[in-house]
């Protein structure tokens, strides 16, 4: 009887360790976020905004006089932006102050089908369509019925049981923010498949109007978007590009100037449009600060975050002495990270970033030549930074990405990536990485075509 006993418990002990291994286990495997694949979209020759095509557009605005010319001069001359940028489908056909419901599905159509059906050629026999358990499409400012995931759904006859999600208003660091909610539907579900699909409709809000602080959307946005392949399935692992380390994200919007410094409204003279403030900058600061105060002790190690705490409180001893302030956050982030994939929204808030984090001209090189490849192509900017470091061959086995993103609200939304293998793709980059950084010295041709409307003889001059 003893014996018996015995061995029943001896059982159930082992049942017991077994069950609480597989459970930890199972966890383990639902925390865990591998990227299998990622896709840009790229348009077609004939929807390049150079700068002829740009300049016709903005000579068929006529509500801009002399000073208007000249501002979008020097700000097209400062951009960042190079010649073979895509523009939307109406705006090229002049039809820019007249958008149709059927020129923003179509729009949306053009990049979210391009970029999918690309995905799914990628991972033909492993993966189709009917495999995807989660959708996370995330487009600001275009929200259909029936919805856009409802579009996708449609066009690829998805599973009755898919979790569908579909994102509005959340700007530039939308993408982010959906790599974050597939994360935590991972959670709760195992051996899940997800795609992220992120771009933005610019043909129905092109602005038409002449306030300076709504026009610079027209200089800086283009179209683009890209859709990303998530699993938190082990099976996928040796298939995976990179694994996430984590997400962290700060919301500074009750702050009345950073929730307004960039917002979608009309002008006095009811043109509807984007307004981007001068506190824009100071707002994506303060939300980059509050965020990475959160990232960074995640991702550095002990020794770093030791100096950097022994520095900091001698440099508050020595205060006194007013020593002149030096650049960047003061931690040496290449102690934890290798490559920093910065959201590419103007040259202003790429270098004005790299500044404040200490970074080189090599680190903040692939953010400057994705926005003067293709602009700023909202919230799947990233992915073309990310593009152009995996076409230069950078990307290898170990290393680790953060990628930061600034979106309306104000928000500041990070992650971190753990690349899994050596990356060598030319991806979306094929024709044109060869050409850069070389490129993009080249000066803008706006400067050399157009300076003449700066000649001071040109103030008595009407402007047609």
């Amino acid at each position: 009887m003893e014996l018996f006993s015995l061995s029943s418990l001896l059982l159930l002990s082992t049942l017991f360790v077994f069950y609480i291994f597989k459970f930890v286990f199972k966890r383990r495997n639902q925390r865990n976020c591998y990227m299998l694949h990622y896709e840009c979209y790229k348009g077609m020759e004939e929807r390049k905004l150079d700068t002829e095509t740009c300049a016709k557009v903005v000579q068929r605005n006529k509500n801009l006089g002399l000073e208007e010319y000249r501002f979008l001069l020097r700000t097209m001359a400062s951009s960042g932006i190079g010649e073979e940028t895509y523009g939307p489908r109406n705006v090229l056909e002049g039809r820019e102050d007249s958008p149709t419901l059927l020129d923003a599905h179509s729009e949306m159509d053009e990049i979210m089908f391009d970029t999918l059906d690309k995905l799914f050629h990628k991972t033909k026999g492993s993966i189709s369509p009917s495999d995807i358990d989660i959708l996370v499409v995330n487009v600001s400012l275009f929200a259909p019925s029936p919805s856009l995931t409802s579009r996708v759904i449609n066009r690829y006859k998805m599973r009755e049981d898919i979790k569908s999600y579909n994102l509005s208003g959340l700007g530039c660091s939308a993408s982010v923010i959906s790599i974050d909610i597939v994360q935590r539907i991972f959670e709760t579900r195992e051996n899940a498949l997800a795609l992220v699909v992120s771009t933005e409709t610019m043909g129905p809000h092109w602005y038409c109007g002449k306030d300076r602080s709504m026009m610079l959307s027209n200089c800086l946005f283009r179209a683009g978007g890209s859709s990303v392949l998530l699993t938190n399935a082990a099976r996928f692992k040796n298939q995976a590009l990179m694994k996430l380390v984590t997400v962290v994200r700060a919301h500074v919007g009750s702050d009345d100037e950073a929730y307004s410094c960039c917002i979608q409204m009309e002008d006095r003279d009811g043109h509807p449009g984007f307004l981007l403030t001068k506190y824009l900058k100071k707002a994506a600061a303060r939300a980059l600060t509050k965020n990475l105060q959160v990232l960074l002790p995640r991702v550095l190690p002990v020794k770093e975050l030791i100096r950097y705490a022994i520095v900091r409180a001698l440099k508050r001893r020595t205060a006194a002495k007013r020593e002149p302030a030096s650049s960047g956050i003061g931690l040496n982030l290449k102690t934890g990270l290798q490559h920093f994939c910065i959201h590419p929204g103007g040259r202003a808030i790429i270098e004005g970033v790299g500044k404040s984090l200490g970074l080189t001209e090599f680190d903040i090189e692939p953010a400057r030549m994705a926005l003067h490849r293709f602009g700023n192509t909202s919230s799947g900017g990233l992915w073309y930074v990310l593009g152009y470091m995996e076409a230069k061959n950078r990307l290898k086995k170990g290393e680790k990405i953060l990628m930061m993103s600034m979106g309306a609200g104000f928000e500041s939304n990070n992650c971190v990536w753990e690349v899994l293998k050596d990356l060598d793709d030319k991806n979306v980059w094929e024709d044109s990485v060869d050409r850069y950084p070389e490129l993009s010295r080249i000066p803008n041709p706006f400067v050399e075509k157009y300076d003449w409307i700066n000649d001071d003889t040109m103030s008595f001059v009407r402007v047609d």
